[in-house]
């Protein structure tokens, strides 16, 4: 085996992109964790034998180029949904944020080269510890794209978490750190060439770790007390989504998605996000309703409320406008990506604004510069979205408090809850029709991964799907797949007490890459001396 890895390490900058697709593949849809960690073995083997500093981080970002590549293909799809930019210009898109994003992974090698190079235990450690502070990094340098973690690798089949049921101890980048190690571990079992039980234990710990179901107790289901759930997923077409024409026939297939309830139970209705294209609030000049197909907000708001039924409340995605003055005359200066509740009498009663917005989707960074080259951002319309304070919990009264997260917010672990007024749920409305089949599997994946962190249970309820009940312990108890129109009737589950990551966010994760780190400077220095 060491002649095995003596030659395959001959050509590290081949290798390294290489390695970097292999991880790609035991992230969603494919999940074949085996490759991964065998693929992240041979990563701290090239780091190992690195030359240079500089050889170690070139060889870090050649790995990451790979890895974001393959992992991040989906976003190309979303340019053949609009006409401003030609479709190719997507993979052009997927290969520079590749690009910038590796600049991650190759700090991740560059500091455990520094740290760790004197002895293959320490450089685990050293790699485990700068994983864990890379991709906290990733999740907020330049508002952040916390993409497919390592940990989501660790995840379990629907009806278990699996390795991931870990994160309330160790938060997700922490979790990702861990999948470094058990690879580190299958490293140093072939380099030491352990034929006894320290080399079994070394090569069948990560093994049965990753295969062991972990199955945890069935959650107590009666933490709505009484309340129900309608969660609908239209399957809306992104090519008609967002066309005028098609406005009352996409409200009429959500609408017959969720008939009210005979018994006028008390019950919570979740549409997707973009699920109400009307605009709900009073106030705007009369030219943006008679744009917006001509719809009267107070009219809008009665029959979402007649959809909601006695005893209902509606969560759904909308738009609001900014109205500011412009040359003398009142015009939208900016629109909000929100989440508005609706009683049965139609009244707002409460909402929720996006606060992470996609760069490029959503708003168009240097626009000045960007605009006269010809691109444009993804979402349709003339004026970017405005991000919103952040994470708050909507206090619907008898229907709970809900915790909102609209599309990728939901990915930012230890940004997704009010701390001081947690939710009992949060509820993630999104819009995955943009992004082909390896997206929203991955983005369904992340949403699990902060309902075990938080212990709260997530609601997914998308255009196309994914659409989930996901438990506290981030079992998926129910789901529509992708193109499939329906609806989950359910009790809503019931929430965990706040997991120790709950009380103390990403400072618990920060707080184990300060314990690799030192413990392989210790291994490294010991080694040296």
């Amino acid at each position: 085996m060491a002649q095995l890895l003596d030659r395959l390490s001959r050509n590290p900058r081949s290798l390294a992109p290489i390695l970097g697709v292999l991880v790609a593949c035991g992230f969603e849809p494919l999940k074949l964790w085996p490759l991964a960690l065998l693929a992240l073995a041979l990563l701290i083997e090239l780091i190992a034998r690195a030359p240079s500093a500089r050889r170690a981080a070139l060889i870090g970002w050649l790995f990451g180029l790979g890895l974001f590549t393959l992992g991040n293909n989906w976003i190309a799809t979303a340019f053949t949904y609009q006409a401003a930019m030609p479709a190719w210009l997507g993979w052009f898109a997927v290969a520079g944020l590749a690009a910038f994003l590796a600049i991650y992974p190759a700090l991740a090698a560059l500091g455990a080269w520094l740290i760790g190079r004197r002895s293959y235990g320490a450089l685990v450690m050293a790699m485990a510890g700068t994983w864990i502070i890379t991709e906290w990094l990733r999740s907020w340098v330049f508002t952040g794209f916390a993409w497919n973690p390592l940990a989501a690798i660790a995840l379990g089949g629907f009806d278990h978490a699996g390795l991931a049921g870990l994160a309330p101890w160790l938060g997700t980048y922490a979790l990702s750190g861990l999948v470094v190690m058990l690879a580190g571990a299958w490293l140093i079992a072939v380099r030491r060439g352990l034929p006894d039980w320290r080399g079994a234990v070394l090569v069948l710990v990560p093994a049965v770790l990753f295969l062991s179901p972990l199955r945890s107790a069935p959650l107590d289901e009666t933490g709505g007390k009484g309340l129900t759930i309608t969660l609908v997923q239209p399957d809306i077409d992104q090519t008609v989504l967002n066309d005028p024409a098609m406005f009352e026939a996409n409200f009429t297939k959500l609408a017959t998605l969720s008939p009210p309830r005979q018994s006028g139970q008390r019950r919570l209705l979740l549409w997707p996000e973009s699920g109400v294209p009307d605009y709900l609030r009073e106030g705007y000049p009369d030219r943006y309703y008679l744009d917006n197909y001509g719809a009267d907000p107070v009219l809008a708001r009665r029959r979402l409320g007649k959809v909601a039924g006695a005893g209902g409340m509606l969560l759904s995605g909308t738009s609001d406008l900014e109205i500011g003055m412009v040359a003398g005359r009142e015009r939208a200066v900016g629109a909000r990506n929100s989440v508005t509740a609706l009683d049965e009498s139609g009244t707002i009663r409460g909402s929720y604004a996006k606060a992470h917005l996609v760069p490029g989707g959503e708003y168009l960074p240097l626009r000045a510069l960007l605009t006269p080259l010809g691109l444009a951002r993804l979402v349709p319309g003339d004026i970017d979205f405005w991000p919103g304070p952040g994470p708050r919990t909507l206090d619907l009264g008898p229907w709970g408090r809900a915790g909102v997260q609209v599309c990728y917010e939901i990915i930012f672990s230890g940004q997704v809850v009010d701390r001081a007024n947690r939710p009992q749920f949060l509820f993630n409305p999104s819009n995955d029709g943009w992004f082909g089949a390896w997206g929203p599997p991955q983005h369904l994946a992340q949403a699990r991964l902060r309902a075990i962190e938080e212990g709260l249970p997530v609601l997914r309820s998308t255009t196309t799907g994914i659409s989930a009940v996901i438990d506290a312990r981030g079992r998926v108890l129910d789901h529509l797949p992708q193109h499939h129109a329906g609806r989950i009737d359910t009790a809503l589950p019931a929430p965990l007490a706040p997991t120790l990551f709950a009380r103390l966010g990403n400072m618990l994760g920060l707080g184990w890459a300060a314990v690799l780190l030192a413990l392989s400077a210790v291994a490294s220095r010991r080694h040296g001396s």
